[in-house]
C-alpha cells in the first residue's frame, strides 16, 4: 500500500480547459481590471500619455504595486515614443507581452522526486490562509500522479488544525502522522520522516502552524523544523511551499517577504483568487522575489488548484480573446 511508485506524468490536462474558463469567470468576478472599458478610454482610437498613466493607476489599485507597475508603464511610454502604439490593440498586445515577461520566469511547475527518499514538502503560512486545504489538494495530485503520501500534523497548537489534516488523510486514504496537543512540532515532523522512510513514501507533506510573519519565535521555530529534518536528509525539505491569500493584496507580498528571509520560500501557492482578490500581487511578486509560483487556487474543489500557467493568466486578467468552451 505504501510502496514507492515511478512517477507518472500528470494526467490533468483533460481539466485545463475548464479551470482556464472558470479563472476567467472568478478572478476579479469575471471584469478585467486593467481593460473592461478600454474602449472608452481611447477616445477617437487614439493612444497617448494620458491613457498609459490611467493602465498605471490602475495596476496600483489593483495590488501590483508601485515599483512594479511603474515598470511595466515605462515600457509602455517607450513604445508610445517610437510610435508602436498606435491602436488600442497594439496597446493591448504591448500590455500583455509585458505581463508576460515579469509572470514567466515564475512559471516552474513542481515535480517530486523521491528517487532519494521522501520528498519533503514544508507548507508555511499565517492562519486563514488556505494551506491545510492546500495540502489536502496537493496530497490528491500526488497520487493522480502515481505517488504515495503521507500527511504530518506540524501545527500543534490548535487541535481543529489535526483534526483538519486527519479528515483530508481520510478522504484521500493516506496515513497522517500526529502527536498530542502541544507537542513539538519539529519532533512530529521528524517522526514523521522517519516512518516515511521506512513505508517508502514518496511525498511527505508536513503542515505547521499559521505563523504570523512578524512574530520572529516562531519563525524561528520553523526554521528549527528545517534543521531538524536535515539530520536525516541534507536536502530536506526539498520543497518550502508559502500559501498565500491573494485577497490580501499588498500584505501578502510583506508576508512572501518575510517568510522568504527567514526559510528560503522555494514555492508558493495563491489561493482564493475567485474571492475580492484582482490577482496584481502575484506580479508584484515575480518582480520583487522571483519565486516560482506553483499553484493557483480559485475555489474549494479539489480541481480548483491548478499548476501556475502564466499565459492563461494573463489572459484571465485581460480577458483576451474568448474564454474557453
Amino acid at each position: 500500500m505504501f510502496g514507492r511508485k515511478k512517477n507518472a506524468e500528470s494526467g490533468d490536462s483533460g481539466d485545463k480547459v475548464s479551470f482556464v474558463k472558470r479563472l476567467r469567470a472568478r478572478l476579479n468576478r469575471g471584469d478585467s481590471w486593467l481593460t473592461y472599458d478600454l474602449a472608452n478610454l481611447v477616445p477617437g482610437g487614439k493612444i497617448d500619455e494620458d491613457v498609459i498613466d490611467e493602465l498605471e493607476s490602475r495596476l496600483v489599485m489593483a495590488d501590483v504595486g508601485v515599483d512594479t507597475a511603474m515598470r511595466i508603464v515605462a515600457d509602455l511610454h517607450r513604445q508610445l515614443a517610437r510610435k508602436e502604439l498606435s491602436d488600442a490593440e497594439a496597446l493591448l498586445a504591448a500590455l500583455r507581452k509585458s505581463l508576460l515577461e515579469i509572470l514567466e520566469p515564475i512559471e516552474q511547475n513542481l515535480h517530486p522526486d523521491s528517487s532519494d527518499g521522501p520528498f519533503v514538502i514544508l507548507m508555511v503560512g499565517v492562519n486563514g490562509a488556505g494551506k491545510t486545504t492546500t495540502i489536502g489538494k496537493l496530497a490528491r495530485r500526488c497520487m493522480d500522479n502515481g505517488q504515495s503520501v503521507m500527511l504530518a500534523a506540524g501545527d500543534t497548537f490548535r487541535a481543529a488544525a489535526v483534526e483538519q489534516l486527519t479528515v483530508w488523510g481520510e478522504r484521500n486514504k493516506v496515513p497522517v502522522i500526529a502527536q498530542h496537543a502541544g507537542a513539538d512540532p519539529a519532533a512530529v515532523i521528524f517522526d514523521a520522516y522517519e516512518a516515511a522512510t521506512s513505508r517508502n513514501i514518496d511525498v511527505l507533506l508536513a503542515d505547521t502552524a499559521g505563523r504570523l510573519q512578524n512574530q520572529q519565535g516562531l519563525m524561528d521555530e520553523l526554521s528549527k523544523i528545517k534543521r531538524v529534518l536535515q539530520r536525516k536528509n541534507e536536502a530536506a525539505p526539498h520543497e518550502v511551499m508559502l500559501v498565500l491569500d491573494a485577497g490580501l493584496g499588498q500584505n501578502a507580498l510583506s508576508q512572501a517577504e518575510k517568510f522568504h528571509a527567514a526559510l528560503g520560500v522555494t514555492g508558493i501557492a495563491i489561493t482564493k483568487l475567485d474571492g475580492s482578490a484582482k490577482g496584481g500581487v502575484l506580479l508584484a511578486i515575480a518582480d520583487k522575489l522571483k519565486v516560482p509560483v506553483r499553484y493557483i487556487g480559485i475555489g474549494e474543489a479539489i480541481d480548483d488548484m491548478q499548476p501556475f500557467v502564466a499565459s492563461d493568466f494573463v489572459d484571465a486578467l485581460l480577458q483576451t480573446g474568448p474564454a474557453p468552451q
